[in-house]
């Protein structure tokens, strides 16, 4: 049977659950991969509040959404990152408070394991998100990076998520990093040393995004064949490579969507992303969770592009098949 095809809410937090969920039923939509911020999942109300996460539960319920997973990116983020002004604007108030920055990383640490929490209340058995890192910014190795440093960057994410990670598996709920540029795990290589550092426990695992993938010439089938134990969720986002030798991989300090750029974010099916290969993996691979549309398009009105992305996992997605496809012509015993 085809995977669930959910929308995370991230991109829509300015509108409430209840408009997003009208909207994504009325589109087509299975289910909501819900974000913690917005009033879409308000993981201290989770916790403070006897019955949120069931009227949550049940708000869906009436749209007939299910919902397979939270996404907690924005605080998972202030864990391991060095703390700058950018990172209050993302924050809740709380988390931020007086802008320490080893105060926030604690703050931040706390509510990731609130919401492993929460998310085992809400009756889900993963969050995505980001974990931040300390080294992202040492990318480019001049001055020469001293390599000891970029190594203790792993050993930090260890120190820091280790103790979250406890509690994910005392709730029986999984952690699914976002692979993703500005992560402790942005590819092949990096990946590995995540998942070695912290011993390759199985509460943590992977968001597959292959959007984030194509900008680096990676290959995201590949990479599920290679990580298939550790595919806890799958976020269905496009990009579009467009360089033309007067535009750069690096993004040129442009936004997204600015001509100048040599890549950028497009709504699934209108970029390079081969995802008929990417689903092809995923049934090799096993994976029967949800697909969740993480939809990102500045060329594109959000309105339209919501159900057009539904449409195309409806005609794209499939399941695998059951039988050889010449078994008809083979003998008894054959």
């Amino acid at each position: 049977m085809p995977r669930p095809i959910t929308l995370f809410t991230g991109q829509w937090a300015d509108l409430t659950l209840d408009e997003v969920a009208a909207k994504c039923a009325s589109w087509g939509y299975d289910g909501l991969e819900l974000a913690c911020w917005g009033d879409h999942f308000e993981v201290d109300r989770a916790l403070a509040e006897p019955g949120y996460a069931r009227d949550r539960r049940a708000l869906l319920e009436r749209h007939g959404l299910g919902c397979w997973a939270l996404g907690n990116h924005l605080v998972g983020q202030a864990v391991c990152d060095p703390i700058d002004e950018r990172h209050r604007a993302v924050l809740p108030p709380e988390v931020w408070g007086d802008g320490d920055p080893e105060g926030v990383r604690r703050r931040a640490a706390e509510r990731m394991q609130d919401t492993a929490r929460a998310a085992a209340q809400f009756g889900v058995e993963v969050v995505t998100g980001f974990t931040g890192s300390a080294v992202w910014h040492l990318l480019y190795s001049f001055p020469p990076n001293d390599w000891a440093v970029v190594e203790r960057g792993y050993q930090d994410f260890a120190e820091r998520w280790g103790p979250i990670i406890d509690v994910f598996d005392a709730e029986g709920v999984r952690f699914a990093l976002e692979v993703h540029p500005t992560e402790i795990a942005y590819d092949f290589v990096t990946t590995r040393k995540t998942l070695a550092a912290i011993d390759r426990r199985p509460g943590v695992g992977i968001n597959l995004d292959p959007s984030h993938f194509i900008p680096q010439f990676l290959d995201p089938v590949a990479f599920a064949a290679e990580f298939a134990d550790r595919i806890y969720n799958v976020h269905v986002k496009d990009s579009q490579v467009t360089l033309d030798g007067r535009r750069s991989i690096l993004g040129s300090h442009v936004d997204f969507g600015e001509p100048d750029r040599g890549w950028t974010f497009v709504s699934p099916g209108h970029g390079d992303v081969d995802f008929e290969a990417l689903f092809r993996a995923l049934n090799r691979i096993g994976y029967e969770g949800p697909l969740s549309v993480e939809w990102e398009d500045s060329g594109m009105d959000r309105d339209w592009g919501a159900p057009d992305a539904a449409a195309f996992l409806r005609r794209t997605d499939f399941s695998p098949s059951q039988v050889v496809f010449d078994a008809a012509f083979q003998g008894p015993g054959s």
